[in-house]
């Protein structure tokens, strides 16, 4: 067995599987809020990391004045397509607007291909070195990157959920949307601020995908890879989003390890995290932390 590469395909997993558990937030996140999943998500991830890129390579700025004028962009892009877009849909079947989200998907997918083309686009080197040596392991200083900014992310979500005033609005919205409105809360800025916040995150996972092995389509796949992992935590659960996330990065990395080494089926690592979901949701058809409903008929 080589341990070697089974410990970097672990290693990576970790890293990767952070990176999942955040984006996997962002779909809990407009869940609690509106009850919706957006079937959009992985096109977020794609417009983020086009936009960054744009501004890298365009308009000649520094990664690290792209970055973040790329976060206030796609954080205004979240509020821009939830108030055109979704807020005239608010009272309709669910659906509904989740069609419009796939909808949505496909636009954004055609309008990318004819801005951008269709091929990849690497971005110019933003570090001094591309990968760190951490114990004998080669780490991708972008992941290394992504890992730090996740775990900020996590504890800010933490923060914001249990003691901030607009987080305590925004659970109250998730438990019940009249209730909460009766209270005074603004449901309508609190859809917002969820789509703003979920575009920001996913901008931040196209921006390191981005930078390890370039700019396409092929970005966006990225929701696709996520959603295992939401359905695996738990569709209610921020906790079980992280969670998910992780189980999901350190399953590819082990598919990618026996793939390799002895079953050599050249696809595993795309699969696996799909039977993970299936065998996961028969023994909990909720996922890990995903709470039961119980409705009379």
């Amino acid at each position: 067995m080589n341990t070697t590469l089974l410990l970097q395909l672990l290693v990576n997993g970790v890293i990767v599987g952070a990176l999942y558990g955040v984006v996997a937030m962002c779909f809990v996140l407009i869940y609690k809020a509106s009850q919706v999943v957006n079937f959009a998500q992985g096109e977020f991830v794609l417009i983020g990391a086009w936009a960054c890129w744009w501004l890298v390579t365009s308009l000649n700025l520094p990664f690290w004045i792209s970055f973040p004028f790329c976060l206030l962009f796609m954080s205004l892009l979240g509020v821009l397509v939830q108030i055109v877009v979704l807020r005239p849909l608010i009272g309709e079947p669910v659906i509904s607007i989740v069609m419009v989200t796939i909808g949505l998907s496909i636009f954004f997918q055609a309008l990318l291909r004819w801005i951008f083309g269709v091929f990849t686009q690497p971005f110019p080197p933003v570090f001094a070195t591309q990968t760190v040596s951490i114990l004998g392991l080669n780490v991708e200083s972008a992941y290394l990157m992504s890992l730090a900014i996740s775990i900020v992310i996590m504890a800010g979500f933490a923060w914001f959920f249990k003691y901030s005033r607009f987080g305590l609005a925004m659970r109250a919205t998730a438990f019940d949307q009249q209730v909460a409105q009766s209270l005074g809360v603004s449901v309508r800025q609190v859809f917002a601020v969820a789509w703003a916040i979920s575009a920001v995150v996913s901008a931040l996972a196209g921006v390191v995908v981005g930078l390890v092995s370039g700019v396409s389509a092929s970005v966006a796949t990225v929701g696709v890879k996520v959603f295992p992992a939401v359905i695996v935590g738990g569709l209610e659960s921020i906790v079980g989003a992280v969670l998910g996330g992780l189980i999901i990065g350190l399953l590819e990395g082990l598919a990618q390890f026996f793939d390799a080494e002895y079953l050599h089926f050249g696809n595993l690592i795309t699969i696996a995290p799909f039977y993970a979901m299936l065998l996961i949701l028969l023994i909990k058809p909720y996922g890990l932390f995903g709470s039961k409903n119980i409705e009379r008929v």
